[in-house]
């Protein structure tokens, strides 16, 4: 549970604000870097640590693109397909980008460590195509450079993997 392992920081949290409900985009952010997402355990949680309704969690999570109600992979890429985007070869770049890592729209790659998706707006238009990838902004994209990116990182998820027995 989040009051368990992080009371300090929930703590902190609270501390910047006049009440507990007005710390819960914070306490939804490290219940997601927790547990990967929002399920609607993790949402009780949360309301119950803001006193709150878990509906009031549900809905500030359900209208923010930064949270996920549904489980994602490792590395959650975000591109923006929003018309100044759009018109900077965003569309073409998603399209590619999922027919690389063979997902459709909003899909899970098999091995679990990518999800992608299409978002609205990630305020970088003049530096499209471009993709959040767990908080983190690539700009100026074309399909060399992700491809790059992207082993990169599985890389990097190689490396985490205990070996068997460990």
């Amino acid at each position: 549970m989040l009051a368990d392992k992080y009371a300090d920081r929930i703590e902190e949290i609270f501390a910047k604000y006049p009440d507990k409900r007005s710390g819960i985009m914070d306490l939804l952010y490290l219940a997601q870097e927790e547990y990967g997402w929002l399920s609607e355990d993790a949402l009780r949680e949360v309301a119950a640590l803001c006193d709150v309704d878990p509906t009031q969690a549900q809905s500030i999570a359900g209208f923010y693109t930064m949270f996920s109600e549904k489980p994602k992979g490792k590395y959650w890429l975000q591109v923006c397909t929003d018309l100044p985007c759009a018109l900077r070869g965003a569309d073409q770049f998603y399209r590619e980008l999922c027919e690389y890592l063979g997902v459709e729209d909003g899909g899970t790659t098999g091995d679990g460590l990518f999800t992608v998706e299409q978002v609205m707006c990630l305020a970088a238009c003049d530096r499209a195509p471009m993709l959040q990838c767990n908080f983190h902004y690539y700009e100026n994209l074309d399909m060399e450079t992700i491809k790059a990116l992207i082993e990169q990182w599985r890389a990097r998820a190689l490396e985490e993997v205990p070996e068997p027995g460990e």
